[in-house]
């Protein structure tokens, strides 16, 4: 009977996982379906939701497996928004294509930054990033070009180029951010079942034992810092189609790309693929419901995060995991049978 009952639980748990999956496919299928499914102001928070998404996708590759717990990511996205406004707008490569070099530009300037960075440790890698995003902001402020410290607002001709009207120019910028977010976790998942993405599973699990077995830390660290970078320059872009607008303060704000991405990946869960998905929900749900409370909107999103620390570290996907016993996204390598 005690063994009877054992396949039975046993049963329930993968149950669980194939349930689990279930819903993810759904979610993928309402997301194609979204412009069809809903109106323009929904569709345009489902737009900023995957952009944040790539976001905390890129933040928990950087902090939940290389161990670069960056604040200044804020810096890549503001670079990502200027790019995207000087090639849209002072070259003839076109809007499209001036997305694409959007995401380029992020990443060449990534690597003098990386050469910076990568000289601190701890929390001085914190913080150094921080500076060096606040810099980036200080120096887009100077530019008169771009408005300097108020911003500028994109052309109206540059606007036209994704719809001739606001139904048309919501959708097409949605598509783009569905393809980007498709695209970043794609990526990112073949990333992660890759050799290099066993090394960065055990620098997750234990970084000195990482670095005993032959793990070689610093290219794997190098690895994401430049990985993510231009997935930041895109969504910049991106963000600046739906602002419609660039400024300092706006296209480099730490509260929106980088204190808000920390709170969804604590929140979901470090270190772990489903956890910035479910974070990234999980903070819409509570911002769309629970803004018109004003000030009590950031005491419940600081209480939320303090809470979760408290009960579960992993967050949300590592209270599920107590009972669910398999990766929803499984990107861990498993030993062959028998062995």
């Amino acid at each position: 009977m005690t063994g009877v009952r054992n396949v039975t639980f046993q049963f329930d748990k993968r149950l669980l996982v194939l349930i689990g999956r279930g819903v993810l496919v759904l979610l993928a299928a309402m997301l194609v379906a979204a412009p069809w499914i809903f109106d323009l102001a929904d569709l345009q928070v489902i737009t900023e939701l995957l952009c944040l998404l790539v976001l905390a996708v890129m933040w928990n590759l950087l902090a939940g497996y290389a161990d670069i717990v960056t604040i200044g990511q804020h810096g890549f996205v503001g670079i990502g928004c200027y790019a995207f406004y000087a090639f849209a707008v002072f070259t003839d490569v076109g809007p499209y294509a001036a997305i694409l070099l959007a995401g380029l530009t992020t990443l060449v300037f990534a690597l003098p930054a990386m050469i910076v960075v990568f000289r601190l440790r701890a929390a001085y890698l914190a913080v150094g990033t921080w500076v060096l995003a606040e810099v980036m902001m200080l120096g887009a402020g100077k530019i008169d070009a771009f408005g300097a410290g108020l911003g500028i607002s994109l052309p109206v001709s540059v606007v036209r180029e994704f719809g001739g009207n606001i139904a048309e120019r919501f959708t097409t910028i949605y598509w783009m951010a569905l393809i980007l977010a498709v695209t970043a976790m794609a990526a990112t998942y073949f990333l992660m079942r890759s050799a290099t993405g066993i090394g960065l599973t055990a620098m997750r699990d234990n970084e000195e034992a990482a670095g005993a077995v032959g793990v070689n830390l610093f290219r794997a660290r190098v690895i994401c810092f430049l990985w993510a970078a231009p997935f930041l320059g895109l969504a910049g872009a991106l963000i600046t189609l739906q602002k419609l607008r660039i400024a300092p303060a706006a296209s480099f704000s730490i509260i929106d790309w980088t204190v808000y991405i920390i709170f969804i990946v604590v929140i979901g869960g470090v270190g772990s693929f489903e956890g910035p998905v479910i974070g990234t929900f999980v903070f819409f749900l509570i911002r769309e419901y629970l803004q018109s409370w004003g000030v009590w909107h950031f005491i419940v999103l600081g209480g939320v995060s303090i809470a979760m620390v408290l009960i579960e570290p992993r967050g949300i996907w590592g209270l599920l995991r107590r009972v669910v016993p398999g990766d929803l996204i499984p990107v861990s390598h498993r030993p062959p049978r028998g062995s």
